[in-house]
């Protein structure tokens, strides 16, 4: 790992800064401790530790097993494990005497909670907005220089998707009056208590929207629509064939594909970590059917196969063109609308002149996440969770986290600190 020499003068330097201080780069920061020589700090905007607050609704789990924590698939011995965690803050036995199938949301909030403490390397409070390239990188927050490194890690994160039908003419990416982010759900409703039969939609059939859809029964709606795309609201496909695409051997496999199976090979396995969990769903339905026994109607009426195409605010009202998979439109009109459309990547606050040292407008991803550029050489910088179309579905999803995190590690060195090893495979993919 090279060190530069020439560097803007008066700023703190270091070997490595990440930008982002969410589980990608919590993990790396995890596993560089002792590993990379010289400082390496993370920036986040947040004033402190946050993980995707507005979704912590009452009973949620994660979709991913604990074991696939910051560390222990790479390093089972270190101090940042989940094991670690739960033992070093009392809570180990009350953990395991509650046999959850699936650790809570809010257990694993904690967790990176606990280990953005530990770790004593994040900077919270920096918004760094922008970063320019002369002979190190020089980050900048609100266009002043806040520090230079030598190397970056960018986990960014996601952002949520408004789809432009949903959007305001007159002010882009942001919401119709009466249509709100699942995010925003809790805060929307904290101030206007909704009448039990006031009409809400759902739209998004995945599992943010069946997380949406039971936060909205819990709050007293009883007329609530789920919309979703695909002909059916599709449960996650959890099985062991489908868990052989979250393992290093798979992701080999798939990086020596052409691009155009690759893409194709993405489409198809989305499922196995789009869909929605099966006890979710059978929450969802149980919770539906209850309702019914009591008060003689379902408060839930289930629209898969639709394509939203329009809308419109009338009268205090949002009003829903849909496009039926089975041919034909339908409307229809509700006080709120819920948006789970999804998440796309956040931009990458690279400065335009160190783009254009980039190829192509989407700087291309090699094995090891470093972006292909002129002085990746001796300069790197790494991206994380923005490489699915070339590392597989599993890339932006919490399972291989340390596994990518030991990969950047093992490049940047230049030297196999990590052991990634998965021998004991049983298929042979084509």
């Amino acid at each position: 790992m090279s060190t530069s020499t020439s560097r803007p003068v008066g700023l703190p330097h270091y070997a490595v800064a990440g930008i982002g201080a969410g589980p990608a780069n919590l993990s790396f920061a995890a596993l560089a401790e002792g590993a990379v020589p010289g400082p390496v700090a993370l920036f986040d905007r947040r004033q402190s530790h946050a993980w995707h607050p507005e979704l912590m609704h009452p009973g949620v789990r994660l979709q991913t097993s604990w074991v696939k924590d910051l560390v222990t698939l790479v390093d089972p011995r270190n101090r940042f494990s989940f094991l670690n965690y739960l033992v070093t803050t009392g809570r180990i036995y009350a953990f395991l005497n509650a046999q959850f199938d699936a650790i809570p949301r809010l257990e694993y909030d904690r967790y990176l909670a606990w280990a953005s403490g530990e770790l004593g390397t994040i900077r919270y409070g920096v918004d760094v907005t922008g970063v320019r390239f002369d002979e190190v990188f020089v980050l900048l927050a609100d266009d002043r220089p806040v520090a230079t490194s030598d190397h970056l890690v960018l986990g960014l994160g996601t952002r949520p998707y408004v789809p432009d039908c949903f959007a305001d003419p007159g002010l882009p990416g942001v919401p119709l009056p009466g249509v709100l982010l699942a995010e925003q759900l809790a805060e929307h409703f904290a101030g206007c208590r909704p009448e039990p039969h006031e009409t809400a939609v759902v739209v998004g059939g995945g599992q943010t929207g069946a997380e949406a859809v039971l936060s909205l029964l819990r709050l007293g709606l009883r007329e609530i629509r789920w919309i979703g795309r695909r002909p059916w609201f599709a449960p996650m496909d959890d099985s062991p064939p489908a868990n052989d695409f979250y393992r290093p051997a798979y992701v080999r496999h798939f990086q020596s594909l052409p691009a155009h199976l690759r893409d194709r090979f993405v489409s198809n396995q989305i499922l196995t970590s789009d869909g929605v969990s099966m006890t979710t769903l059978q929450e969802l339905y149980q919770v539906n059917y209850e309702i019914w026994l009591a008060d003689g109607r379902s408060p839930v009426m289930m629209l898969p196969g639709r394509d939203v195409v329009g809308a419109a605010e009338r009268h205090g009202s949002v009003v829903l063109r849909c496009r039926r998979l089975g041919g034909g439109q339908e409307q229809h009109s509700a006080r709120h609308v819920v948006l789970a459309t999804g998440r796309r990547p956040a931009p990458l606050p690279l400065a335009p002149e160190l783009l254009d040292l980039a190829e192509g407008e989407e700087p291309a991803i090699e094995p090891d996440y470093s972006l292909r550029w002129k002085h990746g050489d001796t300069n790197r910088i790494f991206v994380q969770n923005r490489a699915q179309s070339s590392h597989g579905v599993v890339d932006p999803n919490l399972s291989l986290l340390s596994v990518r995190s030991a990969v950047i590690i093992n490049s940047l060195l230049d030297r196999s600190v990590f052991s990634i090893r998965d021998e004991q495979v049983h298929t042979l993919w084509a």
